[in-house]
């Protein structure tokens, strides 16, 4: 139990698997965990224990540099790994509010409030009722000592002049419409947690849209490969599945291998797990995946190796009187990081005496790690004409290790010393499809004079495609990528513009823009940059970023934080803004704008006002709908009991000032309340 733990205990974490009750650091063995309860991902990932030697070792823990050694409250362990005779274990780092799971739950009891004009209005006026209603307690009390009234009555008749003024159903009354379009949103599949959230809704005139599983499909599909010999790419792409026998992709090449044991796939209950991304480029290979069960490992001293191999293939060069099995083991693995943008494995084939490196990852990363002269002449322009259009592309890099390095000396390796000197292998290029609601969701949007935005942690020309074919750019309109350099060696930090079409020609954006001649159409363009360019920007030129974010349209590569930060800027430029996410990343900004919709059914998607059970953007027109029509209500219900009252308010005074029997108040009041009950009625049907 949590109410037993303090930073610093060393626990023991069963075979079995268990929820965990604090944020943990694992120092001995490995954990498959599945951490939908934070990020929303329901596929399970792999946590490694902290780096006992080398240089990693050297450094202090720090929570987001060792996210992949971390295991954080509230996630389900699925199972352990672990070598014979010895238990997984971990040192307790933080608990209670301190955990990741306690912030996120401090941030929805205590939410950061938001602003809305609508109830801050509602509040000044009603505060002049009062000023009115003190000028007319005032005259009330005057006029009856005048007349001789006695003390009983003037109190009585003073008071109520207080009570008519300030109409006390006010607030009730204006939830009327909020209830029945909260009724009527859970009937189309959306879920609200914030019902004052609903009349914001009603306001919104820009809407932030995630990429990946919002307005794209959650799943990819393999494409295609490119693959790289000797410094230049070959001829065509294929597809793996297409010519298995061919030259170009036969079982043995590196190319292959590096598609079938650079991943972190595992078997759960036998059943292949991991990244979506990972699981077709496993399954594209056709290969097999064997991990050791616990009995293996007791007989061995060494560590025994997940084993990916072909089904029923043998090494063309064994004795054929002993056929040796084509075998690769997965010695180690250097998890992917968010941060790197890149993750290896260190493998070595059955009969080989010498180890192999593969790396995977973002083309320019995995580019800038490889020996120039593997690295093809146009593998920019390559790697542009896939990502404009559409296509996610991730780059294989190999590297043969040398023969002395010993299985235990591979364990206590940086991967920094792995990944470096790599040979450039080619290209895998993935397919991933829009949504079929998307387009016309997005065109009904921009006929209401709502914006759009994408912000999306994927690259920047694949993001840039997408908003051209889903029509949140149109064909007409250009796109200006702005890049920014953060200042290094006495250099101050820079801003450069250039059209997605000659990315190598800068243009001076202050004379593109003030060019007389250019017509209306020309004049139309969106900006796009990156995370990186985003936080430069940010820091560096603040004077610029308001501006920029009126004509923004395409945000890529932003980390989450990046994302809530957007929301932000947005907001205190006198947007009314709505996010629509898959809640797997976008936890921080579906929580921080006026209006979340999480398109995730997962536990993260607490942190949004707004559930939808259809996992489309559908849901998106449905709910300003929705919001208009209770705001509208609202309003109308709002002018209906401020002149009400101020009605009511007059013509009591007036009695009372002729001195007109009480009865008659009574009368007024009670055909007044009648009058308004049935108005009520009326708008919110």
């Amino acid at each position: 139990m949590s109410t037993e733990l303090v930073p610093g205990d060393v626990i023991i974490i069963p075979a079995n698997g268990m929820i965990m009750p604090c944020d943990a650091a694992l120092i001995h063995g490995t954990c498959i965990v599945n951490e939908s309860m934070l990020t929303g991902e329901s596929v399970p990932v792999t946590k490694t224990s902290l780096p006992s030697s080398g240089e990693d070792a050297a450094e202090s823990y720090n929570m987001e540099e060792h996210k992949r050694h971390t295991l954080f409250c509230g996630t389900h362990i699925i199972q352990t790994r672990f070598y014979t005779g010895e238990l997984v274990k971990a040192v307790v780092v933080r608990t209670g509010f301190s955990t990741e799971k306690g912030q996120l739950v401090r941030s929805i009891l205590y939410p950061k409030p938001t602003d809305f004009k609508l109830y801050r209005d509602a509040y000044l006026f009603l505060l002049c009722l009062v000023g009115v209603a003190g000028i007319g307690f005032i005259y009330t009390i005057i006029l009856s000592v005048m007349n001789q009234v006695p003390a009983k009555t003037i109190i009585i008749e003073s008071l109520d002049i207080i009570t008519i003024t300030v109409p006390p159903a006010l607030p009730a009354a204006m939830t009327a419409g909020i209830v029945y379009a909260q009724r009527r949103l859970k009937r189309v599949g959306i879920f609200c947690i914030s019902p004052q959230r609903i009349n914001m809704c009603g306001q919104l005139n820009l809407v932030c849209f995630d990429k990946t599983g919002t307005l794209t499909e959650d799943g990819l599909d393999l494409w295609g490969i490119q693959r790289a010999e000797d410094g230049r790419y070959s001829r065509s792409h294929c597809k793996p599945n297409e010519n298995q026998t061919s030259e170009e992709i036969r079982v043995d090449s590196a190319f292959v291998a590096g598609m079938a044991t650079c991943h972190s796939l595992t078997k759960i209950e036998g059943e292949l797990s991991g990244d979506p991304l990972d699981l077709k480029m496993f399954s594209a290979t056709g290969w097999i995946l064997e991990e050791p069960t616990e009995e293996e490992t007791a007989l061995h001293n060494p560590i025994m190796p997940t084993v990916v191999r072909p089904p029923n293939y043998v090494v063309p060069e064994a004795n054929q009187n002993n056929p040796l099995p084509f075998e690769i083991g997965i010695v180690r693995q250097f998890p992917f990081s968010s941060v790197l943008q890149r993750m290896s494995v260190v493998v070595r084939r059955l009969g080989e005496k010498h180890m192999n490196a593969y790396l995977k990852g973002a083309p320019e990363i995995v580019a800038s790690l490889c020996k120039q002269h593997t690295v093809p002449q146009s593998f920019t322009e390559t790697l542009e004409t896939y990502t404009r259009q559409g296509f996610r592309v991730i780059a294989l890099a190999h590297r043969q290790l040398e023969s002395k390095l010993s299985w235990h000396k591979v364990q206590s390796l940086s991967r920094d010393l792995i990944e470096t000197n790599m040979e450039f292998l080619g290209l895998i290029i993935m397919q991933n499809k829009i949504k079929q609601e998307t387009a016309g969701v997005l065109r009904e949007l921009r006929q209401a004079n709502i914006r759009t935005l994408m912000v999306t942690g994927d690259n920047m020309l694949t993001a840039i495609s997408v908003a051209r074919d889903c029509g949140m750019v149109r064909a007409h309109e250009r796109v200006i990528i702005a890049d920014a350099v953060p200042p290094k060696d006495f250099q101050s930090a820079s801003i450069t513009w250039h059209y997605t079409e000659n990315p190598s020609v800068e243009i001076n954006l202050e004379e593109g823009v003030s060019d007389k001649r250019q017509t209306l159409q020309e004049q139309s363009y969106h900006f796009a940059m990156s995370g990186k360019a985003f936080a430069v920007i940010t820091d560096h030129f603040p004077h610029l970023i308001q501006k920029l974010v009126l004509r923004a349209t395409v945000f890529a590569r932003m980390a989450p934080d990046q994302k809530t930060q957007l929301v932000e800027i947005l907001q205190s430029i006198d947007y009314t803004v709505g996010m629509c996410g898959d809640g797997a990343n976008d936890c921080g900004a579906l929580k921080r704008a006026h209006s979340g919709i999480s398109l995730s059914e997962l536990e993260a998607s607490v942190a949004s006002p707004f559930t939808s059970s259809t996992s489309n953007i559908s849901c998106v027109p449905n709910l300003i709908r929705e919001g208009r029509a209770a705001l509208i209500t609202s309003f109308c219900v709002f002018k209906f009991m401020a002149l009400y009252s101020i009605i009511q308010y007059l013509s009591v005074t007036l009695l009372y000032s002729v001195n007109t029997m009480p009865f008659l108040f009574l009368i007024l009041t009670l055909c007044s309340t009648r009058y308004h009950f049935s108005h009520i009625e009326g708008i919110s049907v």
